[in-house]
């Protein structure tokens, strides 16, 4: 099995391996709207995590380039149900 972790910095933690096993929820502010932007998903996970979330948040987003994308700053309901469901989860960002 190929190891494709890449070493990068973090500003939470220094530098850290891609793919450390931690779910990451930031929020970004794109065309003057708000988005919570969701890495570090096995490729596998995230059509079926995005589909989850946005049922949850009630919001529109999408699954692209192994990023799930929320419309709307939702980043403590994803936590709590990255959490709920057994993942290790952190916000991300300012």
């Amino acid at each position: 099995m190929p190891d494709d972790r890449k070493l990068v910095y973090s500003t939470d933690g220094g530098f850290v391996a891609q793919g450390d096993g931690v779910v990451r929820v930031a929020r970004e502010k794109r065309r003057g709207g708000i988005m919570s932007i969701v890495t570090g998903l096995p490729e596998r996970e995230i059509a079926q995590t995005a589909k989850a979330l946005k049922r949850l948040c009630g919001s529109g987003g999408t699954a692209k380039d192994g990023v799930v994308e929320i419309q709307g700053d939702h980043r403590e309901t994803i936590v709590a149900w990255f959490a709920k469901n057994g993942r290790v989860a952190k916000k991300a960002g300012g």
